[in-house]
């Protein structure tokens, strides 16, 4: 079997709907998917349907905005049951919408301040079609000014390390796994290659029950040292191609181009069916 759980629709920055999302994974071949979205979990039991008719199994997921030291760190849960459904969560994902917004709001002043960059908050909104989020707000950089590529507004203008850079929010890495935990997540760190320095070592100390250590952007040896780290913490290893399908954009893969399979599959099934 092959599995890739990590991947994203238009109900936060992804670029398909859902249901195309799980039809392009049965067309590259994957067995078993989790659509991850950014602060929501939405129309599961649609995404049920359409992924029991195609013959894809689909776990229902969130990619889980945190913060450490004003550094993102961002957390996967896998939903059990039809946990994604509990009150407390359903709260969360109408906070996190509205402090979304504020974000939003606060990065459109910043652009103008620091880099004399106008754009508007109806523009942003115009291209989400759940929730807000930097990709919604580069595209609208890239529609007004042309003469800048999607990669180079992150990296220039609302980068991690930008002026005008925002954090997505308040909550604590700890917070963000006990929500998922009460919530009946298997919980795992998305894309650890991308810590900060100065964070790495306390973040991945943290209650995980495993670390995304196959991904897209790993650099030289990073696999194998997630892999021992959860070797000798008795954790999972899971991966996943963190699809986003945005134009320009190649800081992502394409679904079922990063998987894991074999052991590492087993393992994970065994922690979520457990």
């Amino acid at each position: 079997m092959k599995a890739d759980l990590h991947m994203h629709s238009t109900s936060s920055d992804g670029t398909l709907s859902s249901f195309d999302v799980i039809k392009r994974a049965k067309e590259h071949n994957c067995d078993l998917i989790s659509i991850t979205d950014h602060d929501i979990c939405t129309l599961v039991d649609e995404n049920m349907k359409v992924a029991k008719d195609l013959g894809v199994i689909y776990l229902p997921g969130i990619e889980l905005s945190t913060t450490c030291e004003n550094s993102p760190v961002h957390v996967l849960g896998y939903f059990r049951g039809n946990s994604y459904n509990n009150e407390e969560i359903i709260n969360y994902y109408k906070e996190i919408r509205l402090a979304r917004e504020t974000r939003a709001r606060k990065f459109i002043k910043n652009l103008k301040e620091f880099f004399n960059i106008e754009i508007t908050y109806d523009e942003v909104f115009s291209y989400s079609k759940g929730v807000v989020t930097r990709p919604h707000i580069a595209k609208a950089i890239v529609n007004n000014y042309p003469e800048y590529a999607f990669n180079e507004v992150f990296i220039k203008f609302i980068g991690d390390n930008s002026k005008a850079y925002v954090p997505a929010c308040e909550l604590s890495v700890k917070d963000g796994i006990d929500l998922l935990r009460r919530n009946n997540c298997v919980v795992v760190l998305a894309h650890p290659t991308l810590l900060k320095s100065h964070i790495k070592e306390y973040v991945l100390s943290q209650d995980f029950d495993g670390f995304e250590g196959v991904y897209f952007r790993n650099k030289p040896g990073e696999e194998e040292e997630f892999r021992k780290i959860a070797k000798d913490r008795n954790l999972i290893i899971t991966g996943g191609s963190d699809f986003h399908r945005i134009v320009g954009d190649d800081t992502h893969g394409d679904i079922g181009e990063i998987y894991i399979e074999g052991n590492d599959l087993t393992k994970f099934l065994e922690i979520y069916n457990n």
